[in-house]
């Protein structure tokens, strides 16, 4: 079961390598685009734009390279090493909200919750419309059972990208659950 919410986590987190360009103008069009395309298909392929703007490589080739070789360290299970390359990928790029991201997920699967937390508002702060952190903080409310916090990280997430049927799942349970409750 770890294995399996690894890989769907590392696909909501990860989308293609290189560095993010989180001020790109086309993404504002993308988003709105986003919030109101009716289409699966459609959704998906704005998503994949938008994760491909995102990480668009705006940064010198040394961050570039190391920041590859912390998605592959990654998706190779390396978590404790794929940290550091992606902390080294901090130090060089601060302004790359994507190797904020990526290290978010890594201290998620290391049980560094207070960490993880820390990445996604780094990652937050400088792209307030990432849908994948906003979704990975409210998985962490929910691993601490904070169920109001991961209501709210997962509605923000969906009102910025509606198309997370498993976040929209992962919500409607948790309002049933909180309902279901005596206040």
């Amino acid at each position: 079961m770890r294995n399996l919410l690894f890989a769907a986590l590392t696909l909501l987190f990860c989308a293609a390598p290189a560095a993010a360009d989180q001020k790109d103008p086309r993404l504002d069009t993308l988003f709105e685009e986003l919030k109101t395309v009716t289409s699966v298909t459609d959704a998906r392929y704005i998503e994949r734009e938008i994760w491909g703007i995102w990480l668009e490589l705006d940064a010198d080739v040394e961050a570039e390279m190391r920041f590859n070789e912390g998605l592959l360290l990654m998706n190779a299970g390396q978590l404790e090493h794929a940290i550091r390359i992606f902390s080294t990928v901090i130090e060089v790029a601060p302004d790359f909200a994507e190797a904020w991201n990526k290290r978010a997920t890594l201290l998620y699967f290391t049980g560094d919750f207070a960490g993880s937390v820390r990445d996604i508002e780094r990652t937050l702060a400088l792209e307030p419309r990432h849908f994948g952190a906003l979704s990975g903080l409210g998985l962490i409310y929910q691993q601490l059972e904070s169920a109001d916090g991961a209501i709210k990280a997962f509605t923000a997430a969906l009102e910025i990208n509606p198309h997370m049927p498993h976040i929209k799942d992962r919500l409607d349970e948790l309002k049933e659950e909180k309902a279901g409750k005596p206040l």
